[in-house]
């Protein structure tokens, strides 16, 4: 998409390293404090001034808490970039998809940092695409579960968060299939959270913008045995959905084009 809409970019390649967010969630301060400066040492060496994040935990990082070491960037999540491609015209969505989908608001994204509009409305523009919300979504969201390095650790007590998750998805797809099942409201102050204890089966696809969310809900579905399930990332459907006319390019390395 960068290449289609002549977005001059780098990427650092083999040099970039992980920003250490879930060193810090998981409890292991002094490594996140010392990956965190030497990614800061290194981009501000390079004169980066703007970064685009695919991940929000690195977004909501990068964003709010490198800045306290020295790493003041201008942070934008792939879903702002997209949005902003399609609204300037830069790159333009023609094939069609006849398709009901929901979208999950990962946490870092949405939730901590307000960014709930940009990935809808990206999607909302893919020519015949509807998007059906979950009753938790937006501020209310429900986690995937990979929230607060829950990513590397089991859950042995009660149902796994991404199971809980994922059974929202399959019957928020087969109520807007089929509005006959039951579809209770995840408010109710006697049993919330009812959404998250369907068992049906369903058909369909949950758009995402976060890698943790993609691996968490595409294992959710897994585990409860519902391979008419599809996740895909915000990027995957409106690349789909794009024309293409130039080829795609290898982008320059970091040291010859820092980014800007």
């Amino acid at each position: 998409m960068l290449t289609e809409a002549n977005v001059k970019f780098a990427t650092l390649g083999k040099e970039e390293t992980c920003n250490a967010e879930l060193a810090r969630r998981g409890g292991n301060e002094y490594l996140y404090q010392t990956v965190a400066k030497a990614n800061v040492e290194a981009w501000n060496a390079r004169g980066i001034k703007a970064i685009v994040t695919q991940c929000p935990h690195c977004f909501n990082t990068i964003k709010n808490e490198y800045p306290e070491f020295g790493g003041n960037f201008r942070v934008i999540s792939h879903t702002e970039m997209i949005n902003d491609l399609i609204k300037s015209k830069r790159i333009t969505l023609s094939k069609v998809m006849n398709e009901k989908l929901t979208y999950h608001d990962p946490c870092y994204l949405g939730r901590h940092n307000g960014v709930f509009e940009a990935p809808r409305e990206a999607l909302k523009a893919i020519p015949g695409l509807e998007v059906v919300e979950m009753q938790r979504s937006k501020r209310e969201s429900f986690c995937c579960g990979a929230g607060g390095a829950r990513m590397w650790m089991e859950e042995h007590q009660g149902t796994r968060i991404n199971h809980n998750r994922a059974n929202e998805v399959a019957l928020t797809l087969a109520h807007a299939k089929d509005p006959s099942i039951p579809f209770p409201s995840a408010t109710d102050l006697v049993k919330p959270g009812q959404v998250g204890d369907f068992k049906g089966q369903a058909e369909g696809t949950v758009a995402v913008a976060c890698p943790f969310c993609h691996t968490m809900l595409k294992d959710g579905f897994a585990d409860t045995n519902r391979e008419g399930m599809k996740v895909k990332d915000v990027a995957e459907l409106v690349a789909e959905a794009m024309d293409v006319k130039s080829k795609p390019v290898e982008p320059a390395p970091a040291a010859a084009t820092p980014a800007s």
